[in-house]
């Protein structure tokens, strides 16, 4: 399970964390546990490679929500910025994107 320092060193807003946890830290760790090993990031890479756009979308702002209240900043700026491409309808790399995020994900969660 990786600690509160280094989720600090990873660029997390711990304090901010620890708040919505009422400074629980145990809880805190467990619920950032939780939401890393969402399912919904292997759904997203899915929805991605099914070319469906609007479940992409519904998937990427739900762990949007759940990161950000986690607190996990490099994360939710990822999923933010794929958010917001995926509600415009933008054209981009989304499997980039993903990657990207998966790869963010991975050094935030110690399975």
């Amino acid at each position: 399970m990786i600690t509160i320092e280094e989720l600090k060193n990873l660029g997390a807003d711990v304090e901010t964390g620890l708040s919505r946890c009422v400074g629980n830290e145990a809880l805190y760790l467990k619920l950032v546990g939780m939401g890393l090993g969402d399912a919904k990031f292997e759904e997203l890479g899915a929805a991605l490679g099914a070319d469906d756009l609007g479940k992409a979308f519904e998937l990427c702002h739900a762990l949007k929500g759940v990161i950000g209240n986690l607190a996990l900043t490099p994360l939710y700026e990822a999923l933010s910025d794929m958010t917001e491409k995926l509600r415009a309808r933008e054209e981009a790399d989304y499997q980039t994107m993903y990657s990207n995020i998966i790869e963010i994900r991975s050094k935030f969660w110690k399975s």
